[in-house]
């Protein structure tokens, strides 16, 4: 084990792209009108001697809630993904900022990108989907240290990240890959046995496949522990978020696929554990809230107190753990496949899962269909060459065939239908 390759992420390695002195940390938010953005700004406004926030990106569908943020934060620089949001944030914001001078304001498909590599000490990418890879790797290749909610970058551009990250320089914010980080700080390399990632079952756990057939987005949306988008939201009803984390587990930690698991935990207060090679096992644990996992991003190697809520340990409570449901929830299983072809073949998952989810919200596909329609996808795309050095031109070209794949296989083939499924996939993202 000792003569793999170094980790993405290791709590061990501290990488400070920036000479440390009294002022605050300067920090980059993208996609900060999204869940893990708003709660970024809630822990940055309650901590302004710890966090200073220079830039704000966003999709730009809530122009009123960017241009608050903006002026709370007293931001330098503000992005929307959408040019046409321009007019609706510039008039949103000058009602905030009143006779006072706006914030630089960035427009276009590389507006996060561009905010991504502008001067800061973090960049928080809370962006939602693959588009998040551009930024990710600008934020790297700028030297910033990079706090990762965007699981998906690393998925599809797995082998780019790890060609451009120093040691140190990503710290994962997923809740799970934020625990298996905390945990792992207990133990050097060698001692890890095996990484052991919770699920909470989302929505329908203990239902069947047959049980499934007919639920509804009104039910998928309906998560019993977090609150996140829609994707998201969706994603843990599939189970696929928890097959990305396996994914991204192994970038960021260099486990083998064997060695690392999946466990249904309806409660949430576990977010992963790492079994180490003397039997012992190290759980981390808070109530469900990503305020946690956010301060372990932007803070690291320093804690935030009372960044989330901790345990009453004066009350009684029950933490279950049940085996996973591979026939039912599938997507865990197909996500080991993908990773261990690597490739392109975690972008061609990746791509065809949004575009099903899109689908299933907007009512054209079933439930199980998005799996059904994945599996598909991924067996059409095939097994991608062996040794070949992927680019970013090669996750584009692969992501747009999948794309194109999945909505014809959903039955979106019409104009109409594929422009309501780019808009309902680009509000999902906001």
């Amino acid at each position: 084990m000792s003569d793999s390759p170094a980790p993405l992420a290791d709590p061990h390695l501290v990488f400070d792209p920036v000479s440390a002195d009294d002022g605050p940390r300067e920090i980059a938010i993208l996609g900060s009108t999204g869940s893990i953005g708003t709660q970024a700004v809630d822990l940055v406004l309650r901590n302004p001697d710890r966090f200073k926030v220079t830039a704000l990106s966003a999709n730009g569908g809530r122009p009123g809630l960017l241009a608050e943020q903006a002026r709370q934060l007293d931001v330098r620089t503000v992005a929307v993904a959408q040019e046409a949001a321009v007019p609706a944030l510039r008039e949103a914001l000058k009602e905030q900022y009143g006779s006072d001078a706006l914030p630089e304001i960035l427009a276009g498909p590389d507006a996060a990108t561009e905010v991504a590599a502008s001067a800061c000490h973090t960049v928080l990418n809370g962006i939602t989907g693959s588009i998040g890879l551009a930024p990710t790797l600008a934020a790297l290749e700028a030297g910033r240290t990079l706090a990762l909610a965007n699981k998906e970058s690393l998925i599809v551009g797995g082998p780019l990240v790890k060609a451009l990250a120093k040691p140190g320089q990503i710290i994962p914010v997923d809740s799970e890959h934020a625990a298996l980080f905390q945990a792992l700080a207990a133990g050097t390399r060698a001692d890890v046995r095996k990484l052991v990632v919770t699920a909470s079952g989302g929505p329908f756990r203990g239902r069947t496949k047959a049980e499934l057939a007919d639920v509804t987005p009104e039910d998928a949306l309906a998560h019993p522990t977090w609150a996140m988008g829609p994707v998201i939201t969706v994603n843990s009803a599939t189970l696929v978020n928890k097959g990305l984390e396996v994914i991204e587990a192994h970038l960021l930690y260099d486990i083998p696929f064997d060695r690392i698991e999946v466990v249904v935990h309806p409660q949430s207060y576990v977010h992963s554990m790492v079994e180490f090679t003397d039997g012992s096992t190290l759980a981390q644990a808070t109530p469900p809230d990503m305020r946690g996992p956010i301060a372990i991003g932007i803070g690291w190697p320093e804690r935030i107190p009372d960044a989330a809520p901790a345990f009453d340990w004066t009350k009684a409570s029950s933490w279950e753990f049940f085996p996973l449901d591979t026939e039912a929830f599938p997507a865990v299983g197909l996500a080991r496949h993908v990773g261990e072809l690597a490739g392109t073949a975690p972008a061609v998952f990746n791509a065809a899962n949004e575009e099903c989810v899109a689908a299933f919200l907007k009512g054209a596909l079933p439930f199980n269909g998005i799996m059904e329609t994945v599996t598909e996808v991924v067996a059409e795309h095939g097994t991608p060459a062996a040794g070949t050095s992927l680019t970013v031109a090669d996750v584009l070209e692969a992501e747009t065939w999948a794309r194109a794949r999945a909505r014809e296989r959903a039955g979106l083939t019409t104009r109409t239908d594929l422009r309501d499924s780019d808009r309902t996939t680009a509000e999902a993202r906001a």
